[in-house]
């Protein structure tokens, strides 16, 4: 017969696990989405971690979707096809040339790696645009800028019917525009729309950076909407943040609870942020 110590790391884990039940019960049949930008996607071991999480997420009854970036991946395939892009104010210029490489990196290699991560993990995924099914229809954002489109409406149905297969969306930012042709959308504004069209829960914006910082560099653990104006106003927040920022309220505003911008690097960034006291970045809302 055999006898087996209790591991102080084992304890810890059931632990963890019980201290989670409150905050599973509490995110039951909620809605959350997930911008993972390209930075934060990272390592092939830090892609099967995320997965895993969202797999985890889908099976205590949550319904995530994950909408994802991929700037990384198209610039490389950019110069691996010798194409030139100009750029105005540093916002790439999207011509059509551009926007059939950006169509199949998004569409293609990028969302399908995501999709086939949640499938090793054991999860159910569909990849899908926002083309699909009339999932965001767009209008041109910018002449200058060419094929960028910013969202105008957004029907959901299509992702609800997923979660009653318990399947989880996978979303690629493009949309098309009224006559048919197609738009390269910000990933975070694909995912603030999208969120707010479903009335989401949660959305998380994964990213590079903890959070927003205070004037001091420390992360703000919650921050609110006007807090956020005044931290604009006096140059607390800027650069990349700032449209990060005001995604969030966008959202906030049609109808989302509350957004929360975290360090997608984090290993687990999206299990501490919904199942434990601490969280995980800034949480934003009114």
């Amino acid at each position: 017969m055999r006898t087996q110590d209790m591991n102080r790391d084992w304890i810890a884990t059931a632990e963890t696990l019980s201290s989670a039940l409150p905050y599973m019960q509490r995110y039951a049949g909620a809605t959350v989405v997930i911008k993972l930008g390209g930075h934060a996607m990272g390592s092939d071991a830090g892609m099967a971690s995320f997965a895993r999480d969202v797999v985890l997420m889908r099976q205590v009854g949550m319904n995530p979707v994950i909408v994802h970036g991929g700037g990384p991946m198209i610039n490389a395939m950019l110069e691996r096809l010798n194409i030139t892009s100009d750029f105005i104010n540093g916002k790439r210029v999207t011509d059509a040339a551009t926007m059939e490489v950006v169509e199949m990196v998004l569409s293609g290699l990028v969302n399908k790696r995501i999709v086939q991560a949640i499938g090793a993990e054991g999860g159910r995924a569909v990849g899908l645009s926002g083309k699909d099914a009339h999932l965001i229809t767009c209008t041109q954002t910018n002449p200058d800028l060419g094929f960028v489109g910013t969202p105008t409406t957004v029907d959901p149905g299509i992702l609800r019917n997923l979660f009653d297969g318990n399947t989880i969306p996978v979303i690629a930012p493009l949309g098309a525009g009224e006559n048919g042709e197609s738009f390269n959308i910000n990933g975070d504004t694909a995912a603030g729309a999208i969120a707010g069209a479903l009335k989401a829960d949660r959305l998380l914006l994964l990213t590079d950076v903890p959070g927003v910082k205070d004037k001091s560099g420390d992360v703000l653990t919650e921050i609110s909407a006007a807090q956020i104006h005044e931290m604009t106003a006096n140059g607390t927040i800027a650069g990349g943040m700032i449209p990060k920022t005001e995604t969030a309220l966008k959202a906030i505003e049609e109808g989302v609870r509350a957004v929360v911008i975290l360090d997608g690097q984090v290993p687990n960034a999206c299990l501490l942020e919904l199942f434990t006291d601490h969280g995980a970045g800034s949480l934003i809302r009114t």
